[in-house]
């Protein structure tokens, strides 16, 4: 379940105003939007550093050349998204980044998130 800040930050990704949530992303000490719904966004400008996206769906989402070496990726589901010059964490494996682009599955990291 999100709270009031995870669910406002969802809602500007949703309308497209990257600009927005990365300015307040910035000042977070701990930004999350776990569990958002995100499916169909483009992303490819989005501030992802530290960002825990835990259980996130994006399916068809459009994550094109963005780093998400530091955030948080266990749980979250990639089905059919634009994914090349990704970087994505270490502790996920390419067969779990490949079964969820494919099939839709849950990525489960090394570390357990």
């Amino acid at each position: 379940m999100q709270n009031d800040d995870q669910q406002q930050l969802a809602q500007l990704l949703c309308h497209g105003d990257i600009e927005s949530f990365n300015q307040t992303l910035r000042q977070m000490k701990s930004p999350s939007i776990r569990d958002a719904n995100l499916c169909g966004v483009d992303l490819r400008k989005l501030y992802t550093k530290g960002l825990d996206m835990r259980g996130c769906h994006l399916r068809r989402t459009d994550l094109r050349g963005l780093d998400l070496s530091t955030a948080l990726l266990d749980g979250a589901s990639i089905g059919g998204a634009k994914i090349s010059g990704t970087l994505f964490p270490r502790n996920l494996s390419a067969e779990e980044i490949t079964l969820s682009l494919v099939h839709g599955t849950r990525m489960r990291s090394s570390d357990g998130g």
